[in-house]
């Protein structure tokens, strides 16, 4: 959301009552010296821009009719990276059930601190709000971040409405009543109160996991930074300052952060496209000691820090001999066993090295004896990336097929994935902003 409201600041214009205008719109909260601590990481890059965006799950004012939670939580947490030259941006996911080493973080006003311990990263939040969070953050990375930006949940509904919806691609209906989602399958345009339900729902949609809702949630933003990037808003004076307006009224920052910073920096960013935009998962596994918490990958999530401390670009990172990048491949998993939950299991390891799971379910009959590939025309090229991870699969050739996403019908020989490599780096790549989900 933050890259979305800088790439637009670009073609704001410089009239006085409209900067005025934007400028009042934005809310400050300070984060102090004292909250970060003295051993905070160095600035390596001097002139490129760390900022931390986190989407807030606060459930009181506007935000009461999502339930009755008390308290504030991170329901997303993000880093976006702009390089030096301002030629490339990334944006980095942290998952929220990742179990890492917290930090001490002092008390104050309504949090009441947090005691170094090892837990979930959005535990911070609830515990010290945004500072501890961006101390929690930088010690984990050893990132130097300059700016915070937080996103509730009416801000970011204001944002999708005044772009005039975002594009998704659902494989099925979805009736989700916890997330208020009532959509059918297909291709489609979601105002801001369906969007809302769409990056927040997670049994409903994919495989149920919080990094499913994470694939989907920088997919969709990808989505609206395109819609926000094009002629159909850029050439728009309406659209364009009803957006600038959302977007300045929908985020806190730190108080460095001003409206004029953002217009210079998207003063510097004049001819980035959607395809220097970046978005990538922090390399995770499911822990082996808490079910349900995830743990990073090591050395992958290090030389991803590395990179992004450093401003290097990720373009040069040897992946493997994948032909087809596994952010860039969706699945459909069928269990053709017996043996209950292989389905949710097997989504888990392929989720782990990147690809992104659409449907679990069971094949039409049971037991089938070769785990199979099902592919179409235009789904062949993607083949041989899955074929290289997975023990045992056969290809098979589906002619009639008309969508470019895989089918993994898991069979009673399966064994597994073949182990990840040390120097396997294809998942700190993660994709572009030009990546369309409705493509396959």
């Amino acid at each position: 959301m933050a890259v979305t409201v800088t790439v637009v600041l670009l073609v704001a214009g410089v009239a006085v009552g409209v900067y005025a205008k934007l400028t009042g719109n934005v809310e400050h909260e300070d984060v102090t010296a004292e909250d970060l601590g003295a051993t905070r990481p160095p600035k390596v890059a001097g002139t490129a821009m760390n900022i931390l965006v986190v989407g807030s799950d606060q459930r009181n004012g506007k935000n009461a009719k999502y339930g009755r939670v008390a308290g504030e939580r991170t329901d997303t947490i993000m880093l976006v990276h702009v390089s030096s030259k301002r030629d490339n941006a990334m944006v980095v996911s942290f998952p929220r059930d990742s179990l890492v080493q917290l930090p001490a973080c002092r008390a104050t006003g309504a949090f009441p601190g947090q005691r170094p311990h090892l837990g979930m990263i959005n535990e911070s939040f609830n515990s010290g709000g945004i500072a501890c969070t961006w101390k929690t953050v930088e010690g984990l990375t050893r990132i130097h971040i300059d700016h915070f930006v937080k996103v509730d949940f009416t801000g970011f509904k204001s944002m999708v409405d005044a772009v005039g919806g975002v594009e998704v691609c659902l494989p099925e209906r979805v009736d989700d009543k916890k997330a208020l989602l009532h959509l059918p399958a297909g291709r489609q345009t979601l105002d801001g109160e369906q969007a809302l339900g769409y990056v927040r729902a997670r049994y409903s949609l994919g495989d149920g996991s919080d990094i499913g809702r994470i694939q989907r949630q920088q997919m969709f933003i990808a989505s609206m930074v395109k819609k926000a990037m094009s002629g159909e808003t850029l050439t728009n004076p309406a659209k364009m300052f009803a957006l600038l307006d959302a977007g300045t009224k929908a985020v806190t920052t730190d108080p460095d952060l001003s409206v004029g910073v953002m217009k210079d920096l998207a003063t510097g960013l004049q001819g980035l496209n959607a395809g220097q935009i970046r978005f990538i998962t922090t390399p995770w596994h499911y822990s082996l000691t808490q079910p349900g918490r995830v743990e990073w990958v090591q050395p992958q999530a290090g030389k991803l820090f590395q990179i992004v401390a450093r401003d290097q670009s990720v373009q040069g990172v040897k992946g493997g001999q994948a032909k087809v990048g596994r952010s860039k491949i969706q699945i459909e998993l069928r269990n053709g066993t017996w043996r209950s939950g292989l389905g949710t299991q097997v989504a888990a390891f392929l989720e782990q090295r990147g690809y992104h799971i659409t449907k679990i379910g069971d094949s039409a009959r049971k037991p089938l004896a070769q785990t199979t590939i099902m592919y179409g025309p235009n789904g062949e090229t993607r083949v041989p990336t899955l074929s290289a991870d997975l023990l045992k699969a056969a290809p098979k050739s589906v002619p009639a097929a008309r969508t470019n996403r895989l089918v993994l019908v898991i069979g009673d020989d399966w064994t597994g994935l073949k182990p990840l490599r040390a120097d396997d780096t294809e998942a700190i790549k993660g994709f572009d902003a030009t990546h369309d989900s409705c493509a396959a």
